[in-house]
């Protein structure tokens, strides 16, 4: 059997242990959606969002590109920040990053991987910021889990200072931002930063409404 066709047997099965669950499982869904949560996370095919979390279909909408970031001139996660935030009215962003995250590892490095320096750029700006407390850790493994750490913190500022969020925050005081890291090995998820509506780590981004 060719792989693919295996995902449409698994599909098929998927369906029945949901309806035989609950009959009215899928049209219940197809109407709307109402997510309390926006998640941006990383393409790693390790991390499904909904796995990891527990959640079901209409619980978390869903944004994932290569080591989680967020980047100002990035159209996709723009509009689908916009949407999230103005349109589904989501109470909560998390960003989450994970351990053994590739493109933070190829940003650690000086390897020219064509195109994608371009965005693994925005990683090492990171490292950039952060260079004194990453140097002076002897161990790769501690600085590169660290780096991994730091990259999501500085993501959940960088959604901060957009003016989707804090018209949000200024108009209906939400969302709460959030950033967590995936240890692949253990499978859990642990809490690194909070930002609550209205708190700026940086008064210079700030827009006045």
């Amino acid at each position: 059997m060719e792989s693919y066709k295996k995902l449409l047997l698994e599909n098929k099965a998927w369906v029945k242990e949901k309806m035989d669950l609950r009959p009215d499982f899928f049209l219940r869904l197809k109407d709307e959606q109402t997510p309390e949560f926006l998640w941006i996370g990383c393409s790693d095919s390790r991390v499904p969002a909904e796995d990891i979390t527990g959640t079901e279909p209409g619980e978390l909408f869903v944004h994932r590109n290569v080591a989680n970031l967020v980047v100002h001139t990035d159209l996709n996660l723009l509009s689908v920040l916009q949407y999230a935030v103005e349109a589904l009215k989501v109470k909560h962003i998390i960003v989450c990053g994970h351990y053994g995250c590739g493109g933070v590892k190829n940003a650690l490095s000086h390897k020219s991987l064509g195109l994608i320096n371009k965005w693994l750029r925005n990683i090492k700006d990171v490292y950039r910021i952060h260079k004194a407390e990453l140097d002076n850790m002897p161990d790769m493994d501690a600085r590169y889990r660290r780096l991994i750490e730091l990259n999501v913190e500085e993501q959940v500022k960088n959604l901060s200072e957009t003016s989707i969020v804090q018209y949000a925050w200024f108009k209906e005081q939400r969302p709460c931002l959030h950033g967590w890291v995936y240890d692949l090995h253990s499978g859990y998820l642990k809490e690194l930063t909070m930002i609550k509506p209205g708190e700026m780590p940086d008064d210079i981004y700030r827009f006045e409404f």
